[in-house]
Parts: structure tokens; C-alpha cells; sequence
């Protein structure tokens, strides 16, 4: 069943990562993979999170940098999409 479920769910994610960031390298998409598992354990589970936070800090700042690069990244494409709306 996994099997089955790869490569669709790739395509899940590549689109979501073209759709977010403007494009979809396998970088970006590894990063959008880990900012998804990250945000949705925090949303469902936050003392799981917290915990997992201080038992591993110098993790948490990585995280944090991701987020800040994924947001950072999602602002400059909106921000080139509506200039292409402008024009």
C-alpha cells in the first residue's frame, strides 16, 4: 500500500510546493515536507512539540530558520504574482 501511495502523494507535494514557492526543486520540496510535519504535529500535538523542543534546541532554531525561509519564500512569490497581475 505505501508503494501505491508515493508517487501520488509526490505529485501532492510538488504541486503544493510549485503553488507556495513558485517552484518545485527537490530541495524545496524536502523543506515543504519538513515545515508540513512540523506545523501539523505542533497544530495536533503542541506538548509533543514543546517537548521535542527542548530536548533538541539547536534543532528548534533549524526549524525556526526553515519556517522563516519557506514564509520568506512564499512573500516573494505572491509578491512576483501580483506584479505579473499588474502588468
Amino acid at each position: 500500500m505505501q508503494n501505491e501511495l508515493n508517487a501520488p502523494l509526490d505529485g501532492l507535494l510538488e504541486k503544493y510546493t510549485e503553488l507556495l514557492l513558485g517552484e518545485a526543486t527537490p530541495e524545496l520540496k524536502e523543506k515543504v515536507k519538513l515545515w508540513v510535519l512540523y506545523s501539523h504535529i505542533a497544530k495536533s500535538m503542541p506538548p509533543l512539540v514543546k517537548h521535542w523542543n527542548e530536548t533538541y534546541p539547536e534543532e528548534k532554531e533549524m526549524v525556526k530558520e526553515l519556517i522563516s525561509e519557506i514564509k520568506q519564500l512564499n512573500e516573494q512569490h505572491r509578491m512576483s504574482q501580483t506584479n505579473k497581475k499588474r502588468t
